[in-house]
């Protein structure tokens, strides 16, 4: 699977498929009761993003998807029972949101509710037809606003058939993206040949225990906590917000473009083991060399003597939940000295000590601590903005790689506006590589060109080195 933008998704011509509820699973739909369970903190926010952009009348763009090849001829019945099964499995996607006087409310359906039909949309022809035609299906289908909230559909041709999922964010990340398709053909197969399908039941905790959990540890945070700390001198040092991308994107406060993908191998598959050899020689991991490059490159292009960051970490081992389908995530700062440091193996020694405070700091969650920069006045409006993120994900790892659903599965976005210029660095057998969201004007594409230009350097010079000084020489 990579991580690549929607453009680049051009599926073979056929016939495109939706699945939609029954006729006569409507009614149980409409008369679904309140579910207990709150929304959690992230869910909560995105749910009233989307409403003010469905206020407004804007396009909501705010989902996520995956899709991949699979041969021989599409069964349509098995792939009906496949996403009827994955829905009863997981308890998340049985709920959705409603927004009435300033609350959001989840309501949750009954198991008999899902039950799913396939419904043509016609036939395409054109890669440029197809981007419109799904665009417009997932910013109407994928939304937390109606259920399902997620968006099963196929593009079907003879000996093959296209496979995609979308899931609006509040019901979906990275991680569950990556896992889904495995799952799916699973299902598919094993309804196929009528056989029991994989049971993964002992990992697939349901999502609303894990907004009971976070609601518990966020209860236990309070302003002396010592996970706040952190958060207190990142927010302190950067004017009572968020740490911002490095380089002046040429955008006013609170101003927002168009996004514009980026896409970038930076290291081959041999460069790959090198950097990562190289971080282990130093003491850490590739994640904390990851971090040393990326100190290096602001240091040496924005004159920043100390790195701050923050990164997003996975929650799913606050239970049974490896293999659920959720928003599992936090966030958490990453912050070390680089000046003095020298060259790369000793900032990764620093790296490593900042990443294991990270790990302690994320068990506040972010709402929490969000609530409390703010009550303390330590945070200002510049917290209510989407922070600038550094994400890390080893392909490699997950119980799906190199399986029928992995070697040709992509995952995607939707593309909408950006401040930001996140970086989300992906690993696979094949090579290391950036994927960004960046504004599309022509100052920002030439800042964010410069520092991804630089970081690369970094990276392939330690790769090829052993050691890079910090101030733009290789050294050993």
């Amino acid at each position: 699977m990579i991580i690549t933008a929607m453009r680049n998704w051009k599926p073979a011509p056929g016939e495109l498929l939706e699945w939609h509820p029954v006729n006569d699973a409507r009614p149980l739909v409409e008369s679904a009761p309140v579910d207990p369970t709150p929304p959690s903190f992230l869910q909560e926010n995105h749910v009233r993003g989307v409403r003010a952009v469905a206020d407004r009348g804007g396009t909501h763009t705010a989902y996520l998807g995956s899709a991949t090849e699979v041969v021989g001829d599409l069964d349509v019945d098995a792939l009906t029972l496949a996403f009827e099964q994955f829905l009863l499995r997981h308890e998340g996607l049985q709920t959705w949101f409603e927004t009435a006087d300033g609350a959001v409310v989840r309501r949750r359906v009954p198991p008999a509710a899902a039950r799913l039909h396939a419904v043509s949309a016609g036939e395409c022809s054109a890669p440029d037809q197809f981007l419109d035609y799904v665009r417009d299906r997932l910013s109407r289908d994928a939304t937390p606003l109606s259920w399902p909230a997620v968006a099963f559909g196929a593009v079907a041709r003879p000996g093959g058939f296209t496979l995609y999922y979308g899931a609006d964010h509040a019901f979906s990340d990275g991680a569950s993206q990556v896992l889904v398709l495995a799952e799916l053909i699973d299902l598919y197969r094993a309804a196929q040949s009528k056989r029991a399908p994989t049971d993964i039941s002992a990992w697939t905790g349901s999502f609303l225990d894990h907004v009971a959990i976070e609601n518990e540890r966020a209860a236990a945070v309070d302003a002396d906590s010592p996970e706040l700390a952190e958060w207190i001198d990142v927010v302190r040092a950067h004017g009572g917000a968020m740490p911002s991308f490095p380089l002046d994107l040429g955008l006013a406060p609170g101003e927002t473009a168009p996004v514009e993908p980026i896409e970038m191998d930076l290291l081959g598959a041999d460069d790959t083991a090198a950097f990562d050899a190289a971080c282990r020689e130093a003491g850490g991991k590739f994640v904390t060399g990851l971090f040393a490059a990326v100190a290096i490159t602001d240091h040496e292009l924005a004159g920043r003597d100390d790195y701050a960051g923050i990164t997003v970490l996975g929650t799913r081992h606050l239970g049974d939940f490896a293999l659920s389908q959720g928003w599992f995530c936090n966030f958490a700062p990453v912050t070390f000295p680089v000046a003095g440091a020298g060259d790369f193996r000793t900032l990764v020694g620093r790296a490593s000590e900042a990443y294991a405070r990270t790990k302690a700091t994320a068990a506040a969650p972010i709402g929490k601590v969000l609530q409390l920069l703010f009550e303390s006045g330590i945070g200002g409006a510049g917290l209510a903005s989407s922070p600038h993120l550094l994400s890390y994900i080893d392909f490699r790892w997950f119980p799906g790689h190199g399986s029928e659903a992995d070697d040709d599965a992509i995952l995607f976005t939707g593309e909408g506006r950006t401040a930001n210029a996140s970086m989300w660095f992906n690993r696979d057998d094949r090579h290391f590589y950036l994927g960004s969201q960046t504004p599309a004007t022509p100052e920002a594409q030439r800042q964010v060109a410069r520092y991804h230009q630089h970081l690369r350097e970094v990276l392939q010079t330690v790769a090829r080195n052993g050691n890079r000084a910090v101030g733009g020489d290789a050294c050993t």
